[in-house]
């Protein structure tokens, strides 16, 4: 059954259910996606505190008698009367009876009294209680990617465990007799397998669990007893899917018993990809072809293990662009295009073929222009899919707004 773009996302994740959780400590959870609900018991600033090194002021005069010292950590209170100030280091406490906050360079230190060269307003340089956030109010919640920064709010409320979803577990195999794992010596017309360890290069970068299960050949006896032995959430193949005479992969997974929910996609490059179930496995048959096979895998596998993963935010999003020069497509067919973002527009990687290996080290990204859109002027508007997103550069520019 072949199906569009848009029909395959939905029969994906259809089928596609969210792992069970666990609990794990706070130092282990980063990257991992939170499967509770965290709300702060513990408000932030937790009492009101000084934001800078300065003195506390009581009233509003020129000139105020020093009458004590707080330093952060200590628990002293002093009620002021007006006209009076306390020396006050940054995160100390500060006392109801103080008002604003001078930093120390806007006075001048006379003894035991302060001169104010230049007046702060009322409440100034006081970080008050709840300010960042109150008890109640919500920390995580279920779905969200767990970054540095949550670790840090997650510590600041006393957490030590947190409940976040299992990793999905991929198992990951290529099938093909000419294919040489890269520890193998190539004989013939033999040729090293770069699909598997990108897939499971990947996979791993997007938080999965990853087993290499070997390369099978071209039979089906082969391909099912490679299949029948896994124990994983999701297998991803590359090869064997067309309809090629020594394509065996999808009538192996037939023999295995796998529901085929759809066959083909009405996609360049990668028309082949297939999708189905064997029991709860889901099954990924991606094209042989390295840059087709990685492609259709952010389409689709990206996708996949994002709900799973029990990520929120599983859909694929874009950033708006312009594209950098002209271009002609010359088939009506939805169509992959790799390229490089540069952060003011688009351009179209200069060669690329379903079989090459180094487009993607060259890009960060991709559109997908539809069936109907056969031209693109340069300046016209698309939509840019990231890869990679470590959006640095190697030269230094001006980056202040």
């Amino acid at each position: 059954m072949s199906v569009t773009i848009t029909n395959a996302i939905n029969l994906i994740l259809q089928s596609t259910t969210i792992k069970k959780s666990e609990i794990i400590p706070i130092e282990n959870s980063l990257d991992r996606i939170c499967a509770e609900k965290i709300k702060a018991s513990v408000p932030l600033p937790p009492f009101n505190n000084s934001a800078m090194d300065g003195f506390g002021l009581c009233g509003e005069c020129d000139n105020y008698s020093i009458v004590g010292k707080i330093l952060a950590g200590d628990d002293k209170n002093f009620e002021l009367l007006n006209g009076e100030c306390i020396t006050i280091m940054t995160g100390a406490k500060v006392p109801t009876s103080v008002e604003r906050i001078i930093p120390s360079e806007n006075t001048i230190n006379d003894n035991d009294e302060i001169i104010i060269k230049k007046p702060v307003k009322q409440n100034a340089n006081i970080r008050y209680l709840g300010e960042d956030i109150n008890i109640g109010e919500m920390v995580l919640s279920v779905g969200d990617f767990i970054d540095a920064s949550c670790v840090g709010l997650l510590a600041s409320q006393g957490i030590t465990h947190i409940r976040v979803y299992q990793k999905p577990k991929i198992s990951i195999f290529a099938n093909g007799s000419e294919l040489k794992l890269h520890f193998e010596k190539l004989q013939g017309s033999q040729i090293y397998n770069s699909n598997t360890p990108h897939l499971i290069a990947r996979a791993k970068e997007l938080g999965c669990e990853t087993t290499f299960v070997g390369k099978s050949n071209d039979d089906i006896d082969s391909l099912k007893a490679l299949i029948d032995s896994l124990n994983c959430d999701i297998i991803i193949t590359s090869g064997g899917v067309s309809v090629g005479e020594a394509d065996f992969t999808k009538e192996a997974f037939t023999a295995c018993g796998m529901d085929t929910i759809f066959s083909k996609v009405e996609i360049k490059p990668g028309k082949p990809t297939t999708f189905g179930k064997v029991g709860n496995t889901l099954v990924l048959n991606l094209p042989g072809n390295p840059l087709a096979s990685a492609l259709n895998f952010e389409l689709f596998g990206k996708l996949m293990i994002a709900k799973m993963s029990g990520l929120k935010t599983y859909h694929h999003n874009f950033i708006e662009t312009k594209i950098a020069s002209d271009f002609i497509k010359n088939r009506k067919v939805d169509t992959i295009l790799p390229g490089t973002f540069d952060g003011k527009s688009f351009e179209i990687a200069k060669q690329f073929s379903p079989g090459m290996v180094n487009v993607l080290n060259n890009c960060n990204g991709f559109i997908v222009l539809n069936s109907q859109t056969l031209e693109l002027k340069k300046g016209d508007n698309v939509k840019f899919l990231p890869i990679k997103w470590a959006f640095m550069r190697e030269d230094l520019i001006d980056f202040t707004t």
